[in-house]
C-alpha cells in the first residue's frame, strides 16, 4: 500500500530473522542494536502486517457471502465482511499517516523546553503555568515525566523548565507545541485592573538515544559550577552543576536540578543529543527548519502560535484558526479537542503537499 511502509516491514522481518541466529545471541551488544532498531519498527510492521491480514480475510468474507444460501447465515456473513472493510479502512488511515509523518508517529518520547519570554515577572509566573498545563495533560494520557532542569524565580514563577515525556504517541501529539506563546490577563501585581500581555516559548524535541546519535568525548567541552537557586542564591556549596559545549555545533546545554554532578551530566547528554538530532533534521528538512525559527523565535509577543485570553476564557491557535471558550479546562490538562485540532489540520497540509507532488 505504501511502498516505504513496506520497505520497513521488510527489514524489521529481516532482523526477526537475525534475532535466530546464534551468532548475534551469542553478541550481546549486537543483540541490543537490534531489539533497539526493532522496537522502533515495531508499531509500523504490527500495522502493515494487520492490514495484508486484513486483506486476505475480506476476500475469504466476501466468498462466503456470494456462497451462502441460508439468508440468516447471509446476512451474518455480511455483518462480519462490514466489520473487516472498517478495520481495513480505519488502518489505513493509520498507514497514511505513519507513511507521511516520518518518524513523529512511532516516536514514543521527547523533550520539552519552556522559557519565559517578554513580560518580566508575568512572564515566567505563564511559563510555569504552561508547565503545568503540559504536566496535567500527561497526567491524563498516562505518560510518564522526568524534570531535567528547573530555574524558578523568587515570585513562584519559572525562567526556564526541561522536561522529558514518555509514552505512546508523545512527541507526536506534542509536537506541534512548539512555538511562541502569549497570555493576556490582569496580574495579581495590577491594582488598576489592567490586562497585561506577555509570552513564553516553548520548544518540543525528539529524544534521541546513545545509538541514534554517537556522541565523541573529544567533541565536549564539560565546566563544573555551584548551582544557582532564585535570584542568584546558592542552593548548594559543591559544583554540582553541569554545562556540556558540543564543539562540532555549538549547542550548549546546562543541568543543576541535581544534587549529584553525575546526575546533571547524565541529564544534560540526554538534552544534548535530543538537540543534536533536531539540528540534523532541521538541516535535512528546509521547511521544518523553516517553520521551526517562525514559530519558537525568541520569545517575544509579536512572534506567536497561540495566544491565552483569561478575561474571555479564550484560547486561540493562529496555525489552524481555532477558538475555544474553556481556556480554564484547557489549562488543567482538557488538551484533547486541540491536539486533535492540529493533527487533523497537519495531516490536510502533509496531504495536499503530497498531492502536489504527483
Amino acid at each position: 500500500m505504501f511502498p516505504v511502509l513496506e520497505r520497513q516491514t521488510a527489514r524489521y522481518s529481516e532482523l526477526e530473522k537475525q534475532l535466530q541466529d546464534p551468532d548475534v545471541l551469542s553478541n550481546i551488544n549486537r543483540m541490543l542494536e537490534i531489539q533497539k532498531e526493532m522496537g522502533s519498527l515495531a508499531r509500523i510492521a504490527a500495522a502493515v502486517r494487520r492490514f495484508h491480514a486484513l486483506e486476505g480475510d475480506i476476500e475469504t468474507a466476501k466468498m462466503m457471502v456470494d456462497e451462502e444460501t441460508d439468508p440468516a447465515s447471509r446476512e451474518y456473513a455480511k455483518a462480519e465482511l462490514n466489520g473487516l472493510v472498517s478495520e481495513r479502512d480505519a488502518l489505513a488511515v493509520e498507514l497514511e499517516d505513519m507513511a507521511t509523518a516520518g518518524d513523529s508517529i512511532t516516536r514514543s518520547s521527547c523533550i520539552m523546553e519552556i522559557r519565559a519570554g517578554t513580560g518580566g515577572d508575568e512572564a515566567a509566573l505563564f511559563a510555569k503555568d504552561l508547565y503545568e498545563m503540559y504536566m496535567a495533560y500527561c497526567t491524563v494520557k498516562g505518560w510518564k515525566t522526568e524534570l531535567l532542569e528547573f530555574s524558578p524565580t523568587e515570585l513562584g514563577g519559572l525562567k526556564e523548565v526541561v522536561f522529558s515525556i514518555t509514552g505512546d504517541g508523545a512527541f507526536h501529539q506534542l509536537q506541534f507545541e512548539s512555538g511562541g506563546h502569549r497570555v493576556q490577563r490582569v496580574p495579581e501585581t495590577e491594582t488598576q485592573g489592567r490586562v497585561h500581555t506577555s509570552a513564553a516559548t516553548v520548544a518540543v524535541l525528539p529524544e534521541a538515544d546513545e545509538v541514534e546519535i554517537n556522541i565523541r568525548p573529544e567533541d565536549l567541552e564539560v565546566d563544573t559550577m555551584r548551582a544557582g537557586g532564585p535570584g542568584g542564591q546558592k542552593v548548594n556549596k559543591t559544583e554540582s552543576a553541569v554545562r556540556i559545549t558540543h564543539l562540532p555545533t555549538g549547542i550548549v546545554v546546562k543541568c543543576q536540578d541535581e544534587k549529584s554532578q553525575h546526575k546533571n551530566r547524565a541529564k544534560a547528554m540526554r538534552v544534548l543529543r535530543s538537540r543534536i538530532l533536531e539540528a540534523q533534521q532541521m538541516k535535512v528538512q528546509a521547511e521544518r527548519s523553516e517553520a521551526r525559527r517562525t514559530l519558537v523565535g525568541s520569545g517575544d509577543r509579536s512572534e506567536r502560535i497561540r495566544t491565552y485570553n483569561f478575561p474571555q476564557n479564550r484560547l486561540t491557535d493562529h496555525r489552524c484558526n481555532l477558538t475555544l471558550y474553556k481556556l480554564d479546562r484547557i489549562v488543567h490538562g482538557e488538551m484533547g479537542e486541540l491536539i486533535t485540532a492540529l493533527l487533523a489540520f497537519d495531516r490536510e497540509e502533509r496531504l495536499k503537499a503530497a498531492d502536489n507532488l504527483l
